[in-house]
């Protein structure tokens, strides 16, 4: 597996060691000893080490954000959440490739794509549970979204069950009520609200 540039090492951090116990196209387990600048003397952790992804907030030119429904086989339920995917190689990619990216997932998961006036805004990234993963995503979101005719193209992995559009205060309501309940879906839109793109309760 390659990682992301997010996870060379830093000032005062250093892999002394590295024992490799799984590995897949999707995740690697590993523990290893490494030097923090806490503890120089190092410290030994067993990480989940998972290829980066991009996680897109589409939003139509009515104001609607677009959800998709799908299975997930961890948690055992089928949830909305916002369209989002894997990258591979992404320690090789340019960010204009990422937003490529990003926008191919979502016309795949959703049929829907840029409009004539849409524009795909660059937010920043986070780590999904920084105790024990180095897995992290790129938010991006997309504005003035459309359905296309072709419509959705779904991968054989996945089980995608509906897509439609919430009204910002719907989604205020859902995530009151635990209907959104991935870290996905929940911190892409505290950060567009952070950012003003997003007002729940207007």
């Amino acid at each position: 597996m390659k990682f992301s540039s997010f996870l060379q090492e830093r000032d005062g951090w250093e892999t002394l060691s590295s024992e490799l116990h799984f590995e897949n196209a999707h995740l690697a387990v590993a523990t290893e000893e490494v030097r923090t600048p806490g503890r120089p003397e190092g410290r030994r952790w067993t990480t989940v080490h998972r290829k980066a992804a991009v996680v897109v907030a589409p939003i139509s030119a009515e104001g609607k954000m677009v959800l998709i429904r799908q299975e997930r086989i961890p948690i055992r339920s089928t949830i909305w959440e916002v369209p989002a995917g894997q990258i591979d190689d992404s320690a090789e990619l340019a960010q204009l490739e990422i937003e490529a990216i990003a926008l191919q997932e979502l016309r795949e998961e959703t049929g829907y794509a840029l409009g004539a006036h849409g524009e795909i805004v660059p937010l920043g990234h986070f780590f999904s549970s920084a105790g024990f993963t180095d897995e992290h995503a790129y938010f991006f979101l997309a504005r003035n979204v459309e359905l296309t005719a072709e419509g959705h193209a779904h991968g054989g992995s996945e089980v995608i069950t509906g897509c439609e559009t919430f009204t910002p205060r719907q989604l205020g309501t859902m995530i009151a009520n635990n209907e959104i309940r991935d870290a996905n879906t929940l911190s892409i839109c505290a950060k567009l609200v952070a950012r003003g793109f997003l007002v729940l309760y207007a």
